[in-house]
């Protein structure tokens, strides 16, 4: 039975890449990429091998710990990531639960995250070949800490399977991790300098952590090298203990979950409004903008973006902090309006089935591609005015503001009437109305990557003459670039958003049902 689940494992991601010859394309350039980063570690384990045995004790300890918070943490934060090997579909089959345990737990080995830290790991082997028993330990260790994070990993989303069909839930776990990602640049900074003025701390971490589940297992190698067998004994016996535990917790979980129904959600509804709708013109044009106003709302697949936009001026006040310049927060408004403005470039593949009744009712291309664009600029101006203006309420040069204030708005205009061509011409890979908005979907890989960056390059070739007015008035000084640039930003911008519009709406009256098809495929 357990082969018989590996075999499936295969099979399902085999026919997953079958599915389109640039999906097998896609997963190859994951391999190689994830192959690099494998590479790049088991490379730097092989270095610790000559150094000294304190230092690679720390190194893999810390190393082997923060593998097991990632597969603790990332699982739930990708919610139904890789569902291939989904316990709930094994309800009706009776599967005897050693035997389930077995091969689920074997299963998540086959995949890029599973392979990647099991040849990590593998590389720690390496590191401890100063000797047979130090080696010997480290392939126990290995093997022990492997298979503890796949079971921690299991446990984890099997303990949030009810709470993960929440789309309450999904949407607020999505958004949580997102925070950290995007700050990711001060927090590992601020981690380090605290590190570095607190001398010999990552050692003694290491040394704590050896004695914990998160650690024990990776911690054997070292105390084989030398000479502490007992120490070496007993972590063996709290590495074997933990794994222990975590099979364990994860069958109770199990077998609860194999006979429990998914979370429903109540039954109650509140009755509301018209919310948006009574806002707009009850014309096409309005009613598209105000169901695409509500899904920036209450969309996760839109909103985590919109999470992404405050975040912004952190990271560039960090940057100035540590820069001692504030020159580049002059950027976070032409750049916030660039992602606003892109954001909907996928707008008719985030629809995915729903753009039917576009095609069903008629709808005029224009007046959609209109809509849309009205939805995203209600809060998209006054957000790229406000952080255009940000910079020089820290002390930045207020001649400056008409050519910062020019330039952001040229690259949201332009780029929302772009958006509105590429979105009508092209769809690309989401995730599905419901899902996580860090779930990887099958897809033409190839296509979304040249349709992203290559309509990314028209857009810069597009917004040329105010970076040039914006580049003249840095260089010359002189306060005249800069008000040109706020008169033509906003006249070029609203040009191309209109001319993007218009052929936007024709490429969407022409070929509004080979949209609709290839959506079919994409789901």
């Amino acid at each position: 039975m357990v082969a018989h689940l590996l075999r499936l494992k295969l099979t399902l991601l085999r026919n997953s890449v079958r599915r389109s010859p640039w999906q097998l394309v896609g997963l190859g350039i994951g391999v190689l990429y994830a192959l690099g980063l494998v590479g790049l570690a088991i490379a730097g384990l092989l270095v610790l091998r000559g150094q000294d045995a304190g230092l690679a004790q720390t190194v893999v300890v810390l190393g082997g710990a923060a593998a097991l918070l990632g597969w603790a943490v990332i699982p739930v934060a990708a919610a139904a990531a890789d569902m291939t090997l989904d316990p709930a579909r094994f309800t009706t089959f009776a599967v005897p639960m050693p035997q389930l345990l077995t091969g689920l737990a074997l299963g998540g080995l086959i995949g890029i995250p599973g392979t990647a830290t099991a040849l990590v790991a593998l590389g720690t082997v390496g590191t401890w070949s100063r000797s047979l028993p130090a080696a010997a330990g480290a392939l126990v260790g290995a093997v022990l800490g492997v298979l503890s994070c796949i079971v921690l990993s299991k446990v984890v989303t099997t303990a949030t399977a009810g709470l993960a069909s929440s789309r309450r839930f999904k949407d607020a776990s999505a958004v949580v991790f997102l925070i950290p990602l995007v700050l990711m640049g001060p927090i590992v900074t601020g981690v380090a300098e605290g590190i570095a003025g607190s001398g010999d701390f990552l050692a003694a971490l290491a040394r704590t952590l050896s004695w914990t589940p998160a650690g024990a297992a990776w911690s054997l190698g070292g105390e084989l090298a030398v000479g502490s067998y007992g120490a070496a004994g007993l972590k063996f016996l709290i590495a074997l203990a933990t794994l222990a535990g975590l099979a364990l917790c994860w069958k109770l979980l199990l077998q609860r979950a194999l006979v429990t129904t998914p979370y429903a959600g109540t039954s109650k509804k509140r009755a509301g409004g018209l919310g948006f709708f009574r806002l707009f013109p009850a014309t096409p044009a309005g009613a598209v903008a105000a169901r695409s106003l509500s899904y920036w709302l209450r969309d996760p697949r839109y909103s985590g973006s919109l999470v992404v936009v405050p975040l912004l001026p952190v990271l560039f006040l960090f940057q100035a902090t540590q820069t001692g310049s504030y020159g580049l927060l002059l950027f976070v408004g032409p750049l916030t309006a660039f992602l606003l403005a892109w954001s909907i470039s996928t707008d008719v593949s985030y629809d995915n089935t729903a753009f039917a009744l576009h095609v069903a009712t008629g709808v005029r291309g224009v007046h959609d591609r209109l809509g849309r664009a009205v939805a995203c600029l209600v809060f998209a101006l006054p957000v790229v005015v406000g952080l255009s203006v940000l910079p020089f309420l820290f002390g930045a040069d207020w001649q400056l503001l008409p050519g910062v204030l020019g330039l952001s708005l040229g690259v949201l205009f332009s780029g929302v009437g772009l958006s509105s061509v590429v979105s009508a011409r092209y769809t690309v890979a989401v995730p599905l109305p419901g899902d996580s908005p860090f779930k990887k979907p099958p897809g033409n890989v190839a296509q979304t990557l040249a349709v992203q960056f290559g309509g990314m390059g028209v857009l810069l070739v597009l917004v040329i003459p105010e970076a040039a007015l914006l580049a003249a008035q840095f260089v010359t000084g002189s306060a005249l670039p800069g008000w040109i640039n706020v008169v033509l930003g906003p006249v070029l911008g609203l040009a191309l958003l209109a001319a993007g519009v218009r052929l936007g709406g024709k490429w969407l009256d022409a070929r509004g049902p080979e949209l609709l098809a290839q959506l079919a495929v994409n789901r």
